[in-house]
């Protein structure tokens, strides 16, 4: 290990393999995708067989406990995959990257001594300088938060190189400034920043030349993005929409998380006259009761929510709401439950996410009392998931008759099927007869499950 050893120079294949292990959201699977090209750029092959890597990655959140444990336990498999490989004398890396690395550090080489490098979120365009450090023996810890715009350091999006899929994620914005008591993002992330305009609009249009038709643009609070004009005027993310639905190729944009103190006029607005905008919008509140909203740190109440939602079904009214719900949060009473079943019967949305609190090391909620029985938690979960559940097949079976365009995007389980997806993010399946992936046609919807669609080409 004490040998140096350097990496061939961009561009120059050495036959070296990487695989890349993502947990999490989608900013980690962007986040993924990036890293997977700077190492490109080193001379790093992609594989999907562990067993063939030279560079084993790992890339995870740290939103729940699960998931950080989730870490170790795949390091313990690496580690003798490693020791595996060492006996045939070939040499493997191990790196850990994203909100686990930010957050656990010098924990994670103390815990798994096998691990090379431990990179954070903000750091991650010095992975292979980084790997260069490693090959000399050092363990490489490197989560300090870049001076310099990551963004202009790494790989530039080629020209002419079909993308995996035909939708793609943008990373817009990064990190969150609201400090709700059970989040460890603003730790792990850092404070709220934005890309720049023509850096995201650079990338679009590199996705749009490459055959990418839909866009999801990214952040932890996607809706405080801001930025300049090309003139040098204030720009929110509804300008923003309206801009990248300009660029030719992209048929459909979408943008997620978003948070409700960030939705302004001018996004609703985009709402409401961009065709290309799909009616789909992810906006977690996390709880219905207000005392509970305010322990979170939420700073809006179930009333002003509920409001929102009507300003924006009034601005688009087919829209589709997705939402995030946390049970028993630290305090919460069968009452404070109640109020969120009561919202939830309100809204009724056509997806959700919903969690048992976990108390994340680092934050407010962790430190406080009166923390819920698991059991107690476990029976406001279930009965919590078995409503939102019913009305995601209520909004399902209501998609039963219609008409839509759905974007193709891979092949079906069985032969001559195609998938795609819904103006309401839905996965769609139909025979796909001579349509290609990539299509947008026009199907007929059939039939409904509580996860997807079967429909039939109509054009």
């Amino acid at each position: 290990m004490s040998e140096q050893t350097t990496l061939p120079s961009p561009g120059i294949s050495n036959q070296r393999k990487v695989f890349i292990k993502t947990y999490g959201c989608q900013m980690n699977v962007y986040d993924s995708e990036r890293m997977g090209e700077a190492l490109a750029a080193d001379g790093y092959q992609p594989t999907e067989v562990i067993e063939d890597a030279d560079l084993i990655l790992l890339n995870t959140c740290h939103i729940r406990e699960k998931a950080a444990e989730k870490v170790y336990s795949a390091l313990g498999r690496y580690r003798d995959l490693k020791a595996e490989r060492l006996k045939q004398g070939r040499e493997t890396m191990i790196g850990v990257a994203g909100c686990v690395a930010q957050a656990e550090g010098e924990e994670i080489l103390r815990r798994a001594p096998d691990v090379d490098v431990v990179i954070g979120p903000q750091t991650y365009h010095r992975l292979p300088e980084a790997l260069r450090k490693a090959k000399t023996g050092e363990r490489v810890v490197d989560t300090e938060y870049a001076v310099e715009d990551k963004f202009d350091y790494l790989p530039k999006k080629e020209r002419g190189v079909r993308p995996k899929n035909v939708s793609a994620f943008l990373t817009v914005q990064e990190g969150c400034d609201k400090f709700c008591t059970f989040c460890v993002v603003p730790y792990t992330r850092g404070s709220e920043i934005s890309r720049s305009t023509r850096q995201i609009v650079d990338e679009a249009r590199r996705l749009a030349e490459n055959g990418v038709r839909e866009i999801t643009l990214l952040g932890q609070n996607v809706n405080a993005w801001h930025g300049e004009s090309a003139d040098g005027a204030d720009w929110g993310l509804g300008d923003l929409l309206f801009h990248l639905a300009e660029i030719k190729g992209i048929e459909r944009l979408r943008y997620t998380t978003s948070h409700p103190r960030d939705m302004d006029d001018r996004l609703m607005q985009a709402h409401r006259d961009l065709p290309k905008l799909m009616p789909y919008l992810h906006l977690p509140v996390q709880a219905g009761s207000d005392r509970i909203l305010k322990a979170m740190n939420r700073r809006h109440t179930a009333e002003e929510y509920l409001a929102l939602i009507e300003r924006i079904r009034a601005a688009r009214p087919d829209i589709a709401m997705s939402g995030d719900f946390i049970v028993g949060f630290p305090g919460e009473t069968e009452e404070d439950f109640q109020a969120t079943l009561a919202l939830i019967e309100k809204v009724r949305y056509a997806q959700a996410f919903s969690f048992k609190y976990s108390p994340r090391p680092g934050t407010p909620g962790a430190e406080l009392g009166d923390q819920v029985p698991e059991a107690e938690k476990a029976d406001r979960l279930q009965r919590l998931q078995a409503m939102l559940t019913r009305h995601q097949l209520e909004f399902a079976q209501s998609r039963v008759g219609m008409e839509m365009d759905i974007l193709l995007e891979k092949p079906g389980r069985n032969p001559g099927q195609l998938i795609g997806r819904s103006p309401w993010l839905q996965s769609v399946v139909i025979d796909g007869g001579e349509a290609e992936i990539g299509d947008l046609v026009r199907v007929r919807i059939t039939d409904a499950a509580t996860n997807s669609l079967a429909g039939v080409r109509i054009a």
